[in-house]
């Protein structure tokens, strides 16, 4: 039962949208109707850059930190209190499957890059970095959020193997490619934009 108080109380922290609520509270727009219709950072920054481009960073870095915070503070908790990594991991995949599929929003969402990112500094912190490092660097050249964030994915679960291939206590990568899959699946409208050359920058 406590386990069960734990994972509904990790899927109902994930999936809140701070990206809507931040945006409706202090520049009044609803970003489900504008741009991507996308409650994450990136969506955040192009809508809100129209109306307000001082407050739209703001409001871009705020939302990334909320919707990783919300993953990597309750496991860091978990972690502290020593709670079994199967408990962890399986927090980690209601966090991000939680924000990707809000109860919140009719069970809408994010795409899970800064949720997923959250939780696995905690679980796999050298394989964020690497992800992190491939991340920024296709950002910085090619200026496409969604390029960027897929390239580090792949890097992300590649590196994985190599740091981890035994995956300690679980023994299974299962958990990991659960999130690779929900953040790939929210992806697959930017994947098809992407393949047609008509998927927005971010500059």
């Amino acid at each position: 039962m406590e386990n069960l108080i734990i994972y509904a109380m990790a899927y109902c922290l994930g999936a809140i949208p701070f990206g809507l609520i931040l945006t409706k509270k202090f520049a009044n727009i609803n970003i489900k109707n504008q741009g991507s219709k996308n409650i994450g950072a990136t969506n955040v920054l192009r809508v809100v850059k129209e109306y307000n481009p001082a407050l739209a960073k703001k409001l871009a870095i705020t939302t990334v930190i909320l919707d990783f915070a919300k993953a990597a503070l309750p496991l860091l908790v978990l972690k502290f209190l020593n709670y079994d990594l199967n408990v962890l991991w399986s927090v980690a995949v209601l966090a991000v499957f939680g924000h990707c599929y809000s109860i919140y929003l009719l069970f809408e969402g994010g795409k899970g890059v800064a949720t997923g990112a959250g939780a696995m500094i905690v679980l796999l912190p050298l394989e964020v970095v690497t992800a992190f490092v491939v991340w920024f660097i296709v950002g910085k050249i090619f200026k496409i959020s969604s390029l960027a964030s897929l390239l580090a994915l792949v890097t992300f679960i590649g590196s994985s193997f190599i740091f981890n291939y035994n995956m300690e206590v679980i023994n299974t990568h299962a958990p990991v490619f659960i999130i690779a899959f929900l953040i790939f699946y929210k992806h697959i409208p930017n994947i098809y934009r992407l393949i047609f050359k008509k998927e927005c920058k971010v500059i």
